[in-house]
């Protein structure tokens, strides 16, 4: 059986661009800036579909793409220099650092929780000059921490891998695993080396699970995350589904996919003059639970059939 849930959307709409080829202003060309770890391409061709296209009438300045957080606040001022119709930040590092270097060019922003990072004053009407899309992560570590337990209900010690301390919900976590009767250890990495070191700490320390928190860094280094645990032969769960699809043991979360068409609708409301505060902050609409029977069979794991038939996507 197929299953999805839904929480509510604020805002926005799930329908398919309207009207893909309006006719931009002849002659107006549009800037776009990006901040973040890795390029959204699917984010650029969404805007695209929606008549904005590189090359054509819209510059796209990556000079903000792959560089790692700290740099931002050093790229960011330059990316401003440029003057950029909008610039789009992944993660509440390259959002701050934008939001640092200009308070009247709109920002399109993504991380887990704008409003309780204190990166918009309101959801539904943004003040300033950043909206976005909430992801809202947090609130399903405790899930993600559950399901781990029941696929692997012998494990004792479960690592918690975020991109930095203190790390968010993390007095939640630590109920939820007490109630579970195991116990959760914490692991940061904001580089290559951060990686490694951890996973080798993990190994040494008998980690049995790790659940991979959402984060544009991690997300960044996700195979160097993945081929590191398979050395050790230790199962993780990831945030987005594309982390089960690129060897991940399990996934709950939205798909990138969907986001990232939520961000670029949000960047052409922008683009089409748009004030910011009219256009309100959107969370995802699906999460999908995703297997890889792969993985499972590479680690010597065993899926509990109620958790094959909840699954979403199972991977053979």
């Amino acid at each position: 059986m197929r299953r999805r849930e839904f929480i509510v959307l604020v805002g926005g709409s799930s329908a398919l661009w309207p009207c893909a080829a309006r006719a931009q202003p002849t002659g107006r060309r549009y800037r776009v800036a990006m901040l973040a770890t890795e390029r959204a391409q699917l984010l650029v061709e969404e805007l695209s579909r929606a008549g904005f296209v590189t090359g054509r009438n819209l510059e796209f300045d990556s000079r903000g793409v792959g560089v790692l957080p700290a740099a931002y606040e050093e790229v960011a001022p330059e990316m401003v220099k440029a003057r950029p119709d909008v610039i789009i930040a992944f993660g509440p590092d390259a959002i701050r650092a934008a939001q640092k270097a200009t308070r009247h060019i709109p920002i399109q922003a993504l991380a887990d929780d704008l409003l309780g990072s204190k990166l918009v004053a309101s959801m539904p009407h943004p003040e300033g000059n950043t909206t976005g899309v909430a992801i809202f992560a947090f609130q399903l570590d405790v899930k993600r921490l559950e399901l781990l337990h029941e696929v692997l209900p012998r494990a004792q010690r479960i690592a918690v891998l975020a991109d930095h301390e203190p790390i968010r919900n993390i007095d939640v976590l630590e109920s939820a695993a007490r109630a579970l009767g195991i116990k959760i250890a914490s692991f940061t990495a904001r580089s290559e080396n951060d990686v490694t070191r951890a996973i080798e700490v993990m190994q040494t320390t008998g980690i049995e699970a790790v659940n991979v928190l959402a984060s544009p860094v991690l997300w960044r280094f996700r195979q160097l995350i993945l081929d590191h645990l398979s050395v050790h032969h230790i199962p993780s769960i990831w945030q987005w589904p594309e982390g089960a699809e690129a060897g991940g043991l399990v996934a709950y979360g939205p798909r990138l996919p969907d986001v990232f068409r939520q961000c670029a609708r949000q960047v052409v409301k922008l683009l089409r003059g748009a004030n910011v505060a009219d256009v309100p902050v959107e969370q995802p609409t699906e999460f999908v639970l995703v297997i890889n029977l792969k993985a499972a069979n590479a680690l010597g794991v065993i899926f509990p059939p109620a958790i094959i038939g909840r699954a979403d996507q199972v991977i053979d």
